[in-house]
């Protein structure tokens, strides 16, 4: 039973939401950020990223930082321009990026459910990205980045959701990168018991994105609650601010890879050891995998196919038979040495939606081969999950992103 709640939500006016709406604050390096907050002042990278405020002097992760964040946040809590609502509610948030829409609901996901495991992840975290995000939080007291959950399909919420779209949104507006977003409140108190109790009906929930993100709230949660001698498991700290989509509205792209050289290998010796487990054949067109098992390749200006034979997956479990861990196992590891991809420096991944031009160009330039992969579905994801199992790093990329800075939780 997955334990998913309305809450207060602390928001900005309809008049500034667009500027404020903001990317993940992980999608910018340090200059990026300082850029687009230059661009637009009143984004939320501002109190996401706060060492935008400082020059480069200072560390990103300084203490200032954060308490610059903090400050940042009741600044615009005072001048108005966030507010929170006097009720607990859901909310729906749509996305709509090249005419594809999905609409997910905007609620708090429950910190036990995640230690639970009725929350599902299917990534690793590192401490140092963790640790970032459990000061931020716990310094600005307010879960600011939504993460982004996927849920069975459940005929109840989706025909509260579209009754919802059938009225005047709270928000309506397109960013500067195409992607339009609309939002509106759930409030009726009979729509909120039955997209709770629909919930409660649902045996498992999936973390798609932000497991960083997740990691650092329940961690916060859980040091409040070791902190607090009075803990009725009520408090707003026990919950984490969530979108949560159903899977068929989902769209997970490629997660390409990139490497930086041959291990040694000329380039004819590294054809001949990819030929003795994939089939190879030279193309004259970029090659963009069209279902699972096939590759492509680029080498020396050259595009190639690459086939695995269905050898390659036999007896595996969930993981071993994803494409990236296939390609892992039998190329990126073996062959060119990348034995951790999670710390070797000699490997980068390239969202599939900068396109295989970007491979072309990363390939000709830095790195020396690319990878173009067949995408992991969420069928695959939800198995990998289930299994209690984890994907290699990199395995799935969502678009579009979801902003921050549009729903607030204070705990």
């Amino acid at each position: 039973m997955a334990d998913i709640r309305p809450f207060r939500c602390l928001r900005p006016r309809a008049d500034v939401a667009a500027k404020v709406a903001a990317l993940p604050y992980d999608v910018y390096n340090r200059q990026e950020a300082k850029e687009e907050v230059q661009r637009e002042p009143m984004s939320f990278l501002k109190i996401d990223r706060a060492e935008t405020s400082f020059d480069d002097s200072v560390d990103t992760y300084a203490p200032e930082v954060y308490q610059k964040a903090k400050e940042l946040l009741q600044k615009d809590i005072e001048d108005g321009i966030y507010e929170r609502d006097p009720d607990t509610a859901y909310y729906v948030y749509e996305l709509v990026m090249d005419g594809r829409a999905q609409t997910g609901i905007v609620a708090c996901a429950s910190v036990e459910d995640y230690v639970n495991q009725v929350i599902k992840k299917h990534e690793n975290t590192r401490e140092d990205k963790e640790i970032d995000r459990i000061t931020h939080v716990d310094t600005c007291g307010a879960q600011t980045g939504p993460i982004f959950l996927a849920y069975p399909a459940h005929p109840v919420i989706d025909g509260i959701v579209g009754k919802i779209r059938g009225e005047k949104p709270l928000y309506d507006f397109t960013a500067v990168d195409g992607i339009a977003h609309r939002v509106w409140k759930i409030d009726e108190s009979t729509d909120v018991e039955n997209i709770q109790k629909a919930f409660a009906g649902i045996g498992h929930i999936y973390i798609a994105d932000g497991h960083h993100r997740a990691a650092s709230a329940v961690k916060v949660g859980l040091k409040r609650k070791a902190e607090n001698p009075d803990h009725t498991g009520a408090e707003e700290y026990n919950f984490f601010l969530s979108v949560l989509f159903p899977h068929d509205q989902l769209k997970i792209y490629d997660y390409n890879r990139t490497v930086k050289d041959l291990n040694g290998l000329t380039s004819e010796e590294f054809l001949g050891r990819v030929r003795e487990s994939f089939d190879v054949k030279e193309s004259k067109e970029p090659v963009r995998p069209a279902k699972k098992g096939e590759f492509g390749m680029y080498l020396d200006g050259q595009w190639y196919a690459l086939q695995a034979g269905s050898e390659l997956y036999e007896g595996k479990d969930s993981v071993g038979s994803l494409d990236v861990s296939v390609l892992q196992d039998n190329l990126l590891g073996p062959v060119l040495g990348i034995e951790d991809p999670r710390t070797d420096s000699r490997i980068d991944f390239i969202g599939g939606i900068r396109g295989l031009k970007e491979l072309e160009r990363r390939a000709d330039g830095d790195m020396k081969v690319s990878f173009s992969m067949y995408p992991t579905s969420i069928e695959e994801l939800f198995e990998v999950a289930d299994a209690d199992l984890l994907m290699p790093p990199k395995s799935t990329w969502f678009e579009p992103k979801l902003r921050s800075g549009l729903f607030i939780h204070e705990i």
